[in-house]
């Protein structure tokens, strides 16, 4: 992996503040992204090199990391990347099911006309995007991970539970790490994603609660199985068993 660049513009009040959420909102991405593996030693000196910045900065920064569960802390070995394991996916696959699965139901319950407007235009900004490039299947076009975001966010934004979508993000993010992991992977095995993402919104239009969990479900279990695919390749990279 390259030197990564840093940069930040303009100027405020509360620029400790600023330069330490910046810095998180970085690595998150490249923990996300999977620029930084599974694993993977985080040194606070040589972080504070790289992205010019205090040992108090950068040892916020991932100390709200660990918070996220994207970063782990040890008193002996300092901090690293949360590790990948498949047990861990496992677990979160099927917490997302259960978390993600009551809050599109209630949303399909709850949603009105407004609502039902914003699936369906992320849906169709989502479709407007590749999902990797053409040359190169193993790496993703960005704008469709940041439109795929939104897509599933939009999906449950009628729930009315804060904590419920609150505890949906996280879980989206750990699953995110994974799905990212698996297409640098990537096997020869191929997935529609677009058709599973169709029958989750045809289901929704219909606001049949049942049969858009059950597609949602089957979404996810899909991504679990290509990351299961491609575990052993995913071992090499993080270090797992």
């Amino acid at each position: 992996m390259g030197p990564l660049q840093f940069h930040m513009s303009g100027s405020s009040g509360d620029g400790p503040r600023s330069l330490t959420s910046a810095l998180h909102e970085r690595l998150r991405a490249d923990i996300l992204a999977t620029r930084l593996l599974p694993g993977q030693k985080l040194h606070i000196a040589g972080l504070a090199k790289q992205f010019s910045v205090s040992l108090a900065a950068v040892r916020e920064s991932l100390s709200r990391l660990v918070a996220d569960g994207l970063v782990q802390a040890s008193d002996q070995r300092g901090f690293r990347v949360s590790p990948v394991s498949l047990a861990d996916l496992a677990d979160v696959t099927q917490t997302r099911i259960d978390i993600e699965g009551l809050a599109l139901r209630r949303s399909i319950e709850r949603g009105g006309e407004a609502w039902l407007a914003s699936v369906k235009s992320a849906w169709a900004d989502l479709k407007a995007v590749p999902y990797h490039y053409p040359d190169d299947p193993t790496v993703h076009y960005e704008e469709w991970v940041v439109r795929h975001r939104i897509f599933h966010r939009a999906l449950v934004n009628a729930c009315g539970s804060p904590w419920l979508l609150g505890f949906r993000d996280v879980l989206h993010e750990q699953s995110e790490r994974y799905r990212r992991l698996a297409l640098r992977r990537a096997v020869g095995k191929r997935r529609d994603v677009e058709a599973e993402h169709r029958a989750i919104v045809a289901a929704v239009i219909k606001r049949d609660a049942d049969a858009a969990v059950r597609a949602l479900s089957k979404h996810f279990g899909i991504t679990k199985e290509f990351v299961e695919l491609a575990a052993s390749r995913i071992a090499e990279v993080s270090g797992g068993p």
